[in-house]
């Protein structure tokens, strides 16, 4: 059996930031922490349509908040899944 290694994948994901009224179609990579996917959608909204506080962010997916450790692979997040990014409380 040959072992495959598996290639970082894209994954378009819609992503809301916070109160944010505008939901949008982000790219992220599959091997992305959810960390980076947190500032990949913060990017669009934060400190424009959303104050920007000095916060951590959380990311939700599925009404679970998603350890920020993990990649978008591991939480089993797929193409086109919904996630909202928030700050935590």
């Amino acid at each position: 059996m040959t072992d495959v290694t598996h290639e970082p994948q894209l994954v378009p994901l819609n992503g809301i930031f916070a109160d944010d009224y505008s939901q949008l179609l982000i790219p992220v990579m599959s091997d992305d922490t959810l960390a980076v996917v947190a500032e990949k959608i913060a990017h669009h909204s934060e400190g424009k349509r959303v104050r920007k506080r000095d916060k951590a962010k959380v990311v939700y997916h599925e009404g679970r908040k998603v350890p920020m450790h993990l990649t978008v692979a591991e939480a089993g997040i797929g193409p086109l899944d919904h996630v909202r990014v928030d700050y935590e409380d």
